[in-house]
């Protein structure tokens, strides 16, 4: 190993050093898991994160239902692949495999860490590749890593979207990649990285992506190049950008795809934040979900504004790197070039998201100027200058806390001292104590606070525990899959329950959501949050026959799960009459009948049900409780577009004349007389029609039919993009999967590829073939030239031979 790598090595590490010891700091001191009693498992993290992570333990050890290509666990029935490239291709999530299923929080905890610790160790190597002659401040760079890492956006928004960290790697990875395209060097190694990276999370790295060119650009405008120098510069970087990007094509198109054909969640206006709100951010120990997390430590802000003060730098690069700095911030603040960072749509959520860009720039700017000179007095004077303005204008945003400023002080002081000790150049380890501290310090005080106000602020789910571990056990126990689905119940404790605790329910919540399957399951009743992305399971009895479930779990508040199992369950797959299609109104009742293919429901006369039946509400803007005359209360959350509350059972009639009450004067409200008499009688009917047997695969479901079947069959499964049976596109029925029947059709065999999987396979193909050609075309070269080389010393030994024989050069025989 090269004296280089060896420095770049030892930087890497104590950059990820510090970046692992000060988060485990900061949530040690917030009592946060696992370092305390409070849940980390913040908004999407518990909800979206923690599931999908134990989905895919049980892919890796083969106990999952379903494969990479389709789910069988949540929705009924959803396509997997655009879930497993938008929240697990990161190399890092193959680690949860190596934890037990019951510690899957601190596995996902453990994957952050480590993203963290490899983006400070990445930002460091770079730092020491752009300067290669400051081998000696190797320290420095690691503290600079460091404070990348630890930047407000990594602690405060990506620790709860372990996704994003995969852009917080991307960023230092990519300005790699440029700049072994501006040297002409890794022509193969370039494009995986910018696969690697799109493939984990393409949706940062495409930010990573800009940045990366933004700071390539500076670096062919400092050159001393010809013009021509810097387009094959330019060239080389997006030959490598592209091949990356095809190579991934397998995991992007379907992704993308997988995008298009999902549920739309809401969309808002972007509104820039106030400025002393924004600067409010650069200090430590502030919060809010609207404005960007921009801090980055005392010491990169400082160096960063004392660069355009620093004499030692050559004028024309101090205010270009500068200049780049300041370009990026305004461009967080102006709607047009928000839309470019955010692929051209606002997000919900956030609208900051390509904050760490502007963080990673900042720190380079930072390197910039110690990579020639410690700062002295006029540069720490300079950059003191500017930093004290944007604490004044700080000071009158709300966001700032008691601790803010004294904080903020303490670690300015730290960094100047160990600034001034590390220009006298014999007190380089207490120079690298003071800096180090003070970011460790800083950046700890941010997460603890971000901890705190992260669970008031949000809604919050317990890490893996004893009610986990008692509904895991009891959908174990009543599983019948694929005979029957069990569903873990109407009581969530995530949105993605099935898939963290098992079964095959209707629960199901990504930004993948299709469609299809929020507008179905809302047809028949079910509630929903997030503006329709997270579909809730319907406790319905009708619906339970609809979708084949048999077995389903009921948790009351301190009681253990009780298994409710159906008297009988239809087959997966029945046979309904041909028809046309009608479609769907606004009454679930007449939809579920609609789609069972029978009357179960009755109409109340004067607000009561006949005794004997079950009475279902239907009030989906209604947020308060409800009851069946004396009964207990039922609690709805309703309030559309956000919230939906689902179709409620208030119980069995049991005397004349109970009617529905209310806590408060509800809206609008419907009520269903539910017939068990009629609905047994008609699950008897799809179970005598329906397949006699079924055989579900990983991507598909293979059904045998009774001898005759007319009309047609239907998979209780939406009918998601991507469904195909006995070699076409598969029909909807309402909403669901089906094939026509002929009579002479005794079997159905249907599979399902995600929309562009075929193109993504082909332009990855591609990529693979152009990434062959230019690793094989060096050695191609090499024997040509050999050829060439031979050839050219075979005719010089002739003509000699020729001409000692006597003979003219050239007349050989």
């Amino acid at each position: 190993m090269s004296t280089l790598q060896s420095v770049r090595g030892r930087a890497a590490a104590l950059a990820a050093l510090i970046t692992v010891g000060a988060v485990c700091a900061g949530d040690a001191v917030a009592r946060s898991f696992p370092f305390g009693p409070h849940t980390r498992s913040v908004n999407d993290l518990g909800n979206q994160f923690v599931p999908f992570h134990a989905h895919l333990w049980d892919l890796l050890h083969g106990r999952a239902d379903g494969g990479v290509l389709l789910n069988w666990q949540s929705g009924y029935g959803t396509s997997f692949l655009p879930d497993l490239g938008t929240y697990l291709t990161s190399p890092y999530s193959m680690l949860v495999a190596l934890f037990p299923r019951d510690r899957i929080d601190l596995a996902v905890y453990v994957v952050t860490l480590l993203k963290m610790a490899t983006a400070a160790a990445a930002m460091a190597w770079l730092l020491l590749t752009l300067r290669k002659d400051k081998e000696g401040r190797w320290w420095m760079a690691a503290v600079l890593g460091g404070s990348y890492a630890l930047c407000g956006w990594s602690v405060v928004e990506a620790s709860y979207n372990p996704m994003w960290m995969d852009g917080l790697v991307a960023f230092p990875v990519l300005c790699l990649a440029g700049e072994w395209a501006r040297t002409a060097r890794r022509p193969v190694l370039g494009p995986l990285l910018v696969a690697v990276a799109w493939i984990a999370n393409f949706y940062t790295a495409y930010m990573a992506t800009i940045g990366a060119a933004l700071v390539l650009v500076v670096q062919l405008l400092l050159a001393e190049q010809s013009a021509r120098d810097r387009i094959r510069v330019l060239l080389r970087a997006a030959r490598t950008v592209l091949l990356g990007i095809a190579l991934a094509g397998p995991v992007l198109i379907p992704v993308f795809l997988g995008s298009k054909h999902a549920y739309p969640g809401w969309t808002k206006e972007f509104a820039p934040a106030g400025w002393a709100d924004v600067f409010a951010r650069t200090l430590p120990a502030t919060y809010s979900f609207f404005t960007p997390a921009v801090f980055i430590g005392g010491g990169a802000l400082l160096l960063a504004a004392a660069l355009a003060f620093n004499g030692a730098v050559p004028r024309r690069e101090r205010f270009v790197w500068t200049g780049l700095a300041v370009a990026t911030l305004l461009s967080l603040q102006w709607a047009p070039t928000h839309l470019v960072w955010h692929v051209f749509a606002t997000p919900n959520g956030s609208p900051y998201r390509q904050t760490f860009v502007f963080a990673g720039i900042v720190v380079i700017a930072a390197w910039t100027g110690i990579s020639y000179e410690w700062p002295g007095w006029r540069a720490l004077l300079g950059g003191g200058a500017v930093v004290a303005l944007i604490a004044l204008t700080a000071s009158t945003s709300e966001l700032v806390t008691t601790w803010t400023f004294p904080l903020f002080a303490a670690g300015l002081a730290a960094v100047a001292g160990g600034l001034l000790l590390a220009r006298r150049g014999r007190f380089a380890v207490l120079a690298a104590v003071l800096l180090s501290g003070a970011l460790i310090g800083q950046a700890a005080a941010t997460i603890a606070y971000a901890d705190r106000q992260k669970l008031g602020r949000l809604d919050d789910y317990p890490p893996w525990g004893e009610a986990h571990d008692e509904r895991a056990a009891a959908v174990a126990k009543a599983d019948g899959w694929p005979r029957y689905r069990t569903d873990v119940g109407r009581d969530q404790i995530t949105g993605n329950d099935p898939i963290l605790l098992g079964g095959q329910g209707g629960g199901y919540y990504s930004s993948h959501t299709p469609d299809v399957l929020t507008r179905t399951m809302a047809a028949l009743g079910a509630g929903w949050t997030s503006n329709g992305r997270s579909v809730q399971s319907l406790d319905n009895p009708v619906t339970d026959a609809i979708f084949s479930v048999g077995a389903r779990v009921r948790t009351a508040p301190g009681e253990d799960p009780e298994v409710t199992r159906a008297a009988a369950t239809p087959p997966l797959v029945t046979v309904r009459p041909a028809g046309p299609e009608a479609t769907y109104n606004w009454n679930p009742f007449r939809n579920q009948e609609l789609l069972l293919g029978s009357d179960v429901y009755g109409d109340p006369v004067d607000g009561t049900c006949p005794v004997g039946t079950e009475v279902f509400l239907w009030a989906p803007n209604y947020t308060g409780k409800a009851r069946l005359g004396d009964g207990p209360w039922v609690t709805l959350r309703g309030g559309q577009p956000k919230r939906r509350a689902a179709l409620t059972s208030l119980g069995t009639v049991n005397s004349p004349g109970e009617k529905a009450g209310y806590s408060k004067d509800p809206r609008r409200t419907t009520l269903g007389c539910l017939d068990h008499a009629e609905l047994t009688a008609a699950v008897d009917r799809l179970k005598r029609t329906g397949a006699v047997s079924v055989d579900v695969t990983d991507s598909g479901v293979r059904a045998e039919l009774p001898p005759g079947a007319t009309g047609r069959a239907v998979i209780a499964a939406p009918r998601i993009a991507g469904w195909s049976c006995n070699g076409k596109p598969a029909d909807s029925y309402q909403g669901l999967v089906s094939v026509p029947l002929d009579g002479r059709t005794t079997s159905v065999d249907c599979s399902f590829r995600p929309p562009g999987l075929k193109a993504g396979a082909a332009m990855g193909t591609a990529g693979a073939l152009a990434l062959a050609l230019i690793a094989l075309l060096p050695r191609l070269r090499a024997r040509m030239g050999r050829g060439t080389a031979s050839g050219t010393r075979t005719g010089a030994n002739a003509t000699l031979s020729a001409e000692k024989a006597g003979e003219p050069a050239g007349q050989t025989h």
